[in-house]
């Protein structure tokens, strides 16, 4: 399961406001200086600690792309060697778009704090996500652990079309008329196959990975959702029908590693919590 990564710092700022060449300078005179961990350190270490289980489990692999030139992304392979994380494939474009070097890596998941690079993926049909600034401590335990919004997210943007265009009442009589057909897939259905593919290498009760569906959909819209994960054969271990409440608590009392969400309303809360990721597709996000 190849994921694609791309590190960024405070130093984009640097760069921003003072051009290439102050940038190049800068990390070259400090590229022996280790970069502290960023928001999505946990993740990283923890989805690359898989491959030390023992069993029949699928590869994980964690790629590195980055807007970096060759030279100055050295500093990045420094503390990539400093920390022990197994990345050894990476692309730098010296300021040129990451996202063309999706497809060939085979990812199943991107994750950037370049929108533009994340609406990219989004369009070639790449789950992919917007990393925000997080104060979020880290998680103690050792267990990975993965949270997905549902409609948008798993799940296309049609039930969310009705709630926003039509009104709460006509999305639930929607949801309840059509509680047989399966939802259409969204852009994360890929990535949580992928993830539930890694799960079935293990014991259900003592499984590495641990996901949750965190939505603010309730009953009677829950039926709908329960029946289409069925259908299409994948393990939710927890599933958390909100009603409309603030995210932010239950996430932190899930310990999720990382949540994605499209509502920019539900990202700002949540990553007060928890490392969080925007997912910029559907009607919550057309201007």
């Amino acid at each position: 399961m190849p994921m694609l990564a791309r590190m960024t710092s405070k130093r984009h700022a640097l760069f921003e406001r003072d051009g290439l060449d102050a940038y190049r300078n800068f990390q070259i005179d400090h590229e022996n200086e280790i970069l502290k961990p960023g928001v999505a350190f946990p993740l990283v270490q923890k989805l690359l600690g898989l491959n030390k289980l023992a069993g029949n489990v699928p590869p994980v692999e964690v790629i590195l792309l980055s807007r970096n030139s060759g030279d100055t992304g050295l500093r990045i392979f420094n503390a990539i060697q400093h920390y022990g994380l197994q990345i050894s494939r990476a692309a730098f474009t010296s300021g040129a778009p990451t996202s063309d070097y999706i497809a060939p890596f085979k990812a199943d998941l991107f994750l950037s704090a370049n929108a533009e690079d994340v609406g990219r993926a989004l369009a070639a049909g790449v789950a992919a996500a917007t990393i925000l600034p997080s104060t979020a401590p880290p998680r103690a335990s050792e267990q990975l652990r993965i949270a997905f919004d549902g409609d948008a997210v798993i799940f296309g943007d049609e039930g969310e079309r009705v709630s926003q265009e039509e009104g709460l009442e006509a999305f639930h009589r929607s949801e309840t008329e059509h509680a047989a057909e399966p939802l259409s897939v969204g852009p994360f259905q890929g990535f949580l196959t992928a993830l539930h593919r890694l799960q079935t290498a293990f014991p259900a009760e003592d499984s590495p990975i641990r996901t949750a569906l965190v939505t603010a959909r309730s009953a009677p819209a829950h039926k709908r959702v329960i029946l289409t994960l069925r259908r299409w054969g994948v393990r939710i271990d927890e599933a958390l029908f909100l009603g409309g409440r603030d995210k932010g608590p239950f996430l932190d009392a899930f310990g999720a590693d990382i949540f994605f969400d499209d509502s920019p309303a539900n990202v700002e809360s949540a990553r007060k919590h928890v490392a969080t990721g925007h997912v910029p597709h559907g009607v919550s996000n057309r201007s």
